[in-house]
């Protein structure tokens, strides 16, 4: 428990502010010792005057009316004795003050009485007081300490305890900050391009979890480091070959006898290469803005079936030539999301079922609605997919069949596109197959795609 980091700052800064306000607390004490004395005494002296004034200005009965109901008696006890001892009292009685015969009589005779504080009694003050009745003797207890006082005294107080419990609290960090500095120096080294690095931090407390998560990250990076590395490979064999061919062919063209049929072949090698550098780069583009969620959704409600079959028939050119015939189990349904995207979801994934199946195949497509979703499979009669493949063809620029690269024209961001479109509808897709005998899509879809907060 004691290992946990939120256990440790609490501790630390318990026993700094305990340390510290005892600390201030005894100086304190020790500096304003006298002061405090002093300044109830000058405050004592001057709330007895202003009562002997009081009764000077007064008539007796005006003057006591007017004395018992002062808000000073809040702080303050007030007795008047007259010459048989008798006294009246004003204020809560203070059980510690105790008044002497002696001291009546001092200050019947007019003589100011003046008891400093002592451990067991607060301080006293006697008055000698001019009524109308004769001289009486008057005896004033403070009853708490002035509150000018004590704001100073707090002040000084939190000072000296912030003072010295700032002084702990920097010592106590200097043992807690050490694994953070290690994690900076780490964060610099990452920055600077060098993902082998070792923290050697073991504790079992959140920093030691913020040790591991770090590592982790690092490892990420160091991957993220490798696609991107990857990525930039891709693109540039995938970009190469298109452009030899331009080159080379433009090269040809500019031979002087070269026969019509052949400079009309070579153009048209030129104008199918240009498109699939073009195909390439919107690929990449729509990728690109998929990947980082600039791709704003506009959901609309329409009929999913309806939208599928469309497609099938849109793609029509690519399906019948080669005598591939369709099996649809496509009950009515209707979806929110976007549709232009998921329309390209459908184009995608029915491309590869046609590219990849025999002639005069059997492409299945049917659909199952669910509570809060739906699911659509899309199953072929192609070549298939092996195991290992299976994991990595959703990734940017990969082939599954790659011997076929020739024969099967694409660049390998189909799947790419489709998976992150599935994904900004917070969806899933997956795939089954096995070599041979065909490939399974199967793409789940919320019915109602939630919007962006």
């Amino acid at each position: 428990m004691i290992g946990s980091l939120y256990t440790r700052v609490v501790l630390t800064f318990l026993v700094s502010v305990i340390g510290g306000t005892a600390i201030a607390l005894l100086m304190a004490t020790w500096i304003f010792k006298d002061q405090l004395n002093e300044s109830s005494k000058v405050t004592l002296r001057g709330f007895g005057q202003d009562i002997v004034r009081i009764y000077e200005t007064l008539p007796l009965q005006e003057a006591d009316s007017f004395v018992s109901g002062m808000k000073q008696l809040n702080s303050y006890h007030i007795r008047i004795y007259d010459e048989t001892g008798q006294f009246q009292s004003y204020g809560d009685l203070n059980e510690r003050s105790t008044v002497t015969a002696e001291q009546i009589k001092r200050v019947l005779d007019g003589e100011v009485v003046e008891v400093d504080k002592t451990t067991t009694e607060p301080n006293l003050l006697g008055l000698p007081l001019q009524t109308e009745k004769g001289t009486k003797a008057m005896f004033v207890v403070p009853l708490v300490p002035s509150s000018s006082f004590i704001i100073t005294l707090l002040l000084n107080f939190v000072a000296y305890s912030l003072l010295a419990g700032s002084l702990i609290i920097l010592i106590a960090a200097i043992f807690l900050v050490r694994p953070l500095k290690k994690l900076t120096k780490a964060t610099k080294r990452i920055a600077a391009g060098d993902f082998n690095v070792k923290l050697n931090i073991k504790q079992k407390s959140e920093l030691g979890t913020l040790a591991r998560s770090f590592e982790e990250m690092m490892h990420g990076l160091q991957q993220l480091e490798q696609m991107r590395r990857d990525f930039v490979a891709n693109v540039s064999h995938e970009v190469q070959s298109p452009l030899t061919s331009i080159s080379g062919y433009a090269l040809a063209l500019k031979q002087v006898n070269i026969a019509d049929n052949e400079r009309s072949r070579y153009l048209d090698i030129i104008i199918a290469e240009a498109e699939r550098m073009s195909k390439m780069s919107d690929s990449l583009l729509k990728l690109s803005l998929l990947e980082s969620q600039s791709q704003q959704m506009r959901l609309v409600t329409y009929k999913l079936d309806e939208q599928i079959r469309r497609v099938i028939v849109a793609i029509q050119p690519q399906w019948s030539a080669r005598n591939i015939r369709f099996e649809l189990e496509l009950p009515t349904l209707t979806l929110t999301a976007d549709h232009d995207l998921l329309n390209q979801v459908w184009t995608n994934i029915l491309g590869n079922s046609i590219k990849f199946s025999k002639d005069g195949g059997v492409i299945s497509v049917s659909m199952k609605q669910e509570i809060k979703s739906v699911t659509v499979r899309i199953s072929d009669t192609g070549i298939g997919i092996s195991l290992e493949d299976q994991k990595r063809i959703f990734e940017r620029f990969f082939k599954a069949d790659r011997s076929h690269s020739r024969k099967y024209d694409g660049s390998g961001m189909g799947l790419a596109i489709v998976k992150q479109i599935v994904s900004l509808h917070q969806g899933d897709i997956r795939v089954e197959s096995e070599p041979g005998r065909g490939t399974t899509i199967i793409v789940t879809l919320p019915i109602t795609t939630p919007t962006d907060s």
